[in-house]
């Protein structure tokens, strides 16, 4: 952002970031979060929805956990190899939607092969939108729809060839692509 544009631009990114929900409900029944669920016990909606907005994100506690926690196959909880947040086993994601009356965690923040991943017995999916993240991984990008019945339909998507224009072209609007 810098580079392309300003600090002034980067700043209001960070801004807006500060301001956006840490997560959400679809139709009462489905959470969905950036990273995973909290080391903590018993966390509720309401709990969640007292989170102070407007700040960057702590190093710690349900706001980070929220943010950068993971799955892990095996029961329980432990320290992430992130150095932040937690991994949580089936275990933590079945009481957590079990105490909070939900069916399904939809979370991020993790590359996954075909887009996405459904684990935890089906409670638990991650889904990853960047096909072939930092033009290495040769990943799919994927995204979820979820019609009326909440049921979740994955449409998977390959990355396309980087359009050969010149840095900056859009910053002038269509003109600046036409060569105007």
């Amino acid at each position: 952002m810098k580079h392309k544009y300003d600090v002034n631009i980067f700043n209001l990114f960070l801004e807006a970031f500060c301001e956006l929900p840490l997560a959400a409900t679809i139709g009462g029944k489905i959470f969905v979060t950036h990273g995973g669920l909290s080391s903590e016990e018993d966390v509720t909606l309401d709990k969640i929805r007292v989170i102070k907005r407007g700040t960057e994100p702590p190093e710690g506690g349900l706001f980070s956990d929220l943010l950068w926690s993971d799955p892990q196959p095996f029961p329980g909880k432990m320290p992430s190899k992130r150095g932040v947040g937690y991994s949580f086993g089936p275990d933590i994601t079945a009481n957590f939607l079990e105490n909070n009356g939900l069916d399904l965690l939809v979370r991020s923040h993790e590359v996954k092969d075909e887009g996405y991943l459904v684990e935890h017995g089906g409670k638990c999916i991650t889904i990853f939108s960047a096909p072939n993240y930092c033009d290495s991984m040769g990943n799919k990008g994927a995204f979820i729809h979820f019609g009326r019945d909440l049921v979740p339909k994955f449409t998977q998507f390959e990355a396309v060839p980087h359009p050969d224009i010149r840095p900056m072209a859009y910053a002038q609007g269509m003109g600046g692509l036409m060569g105007l």
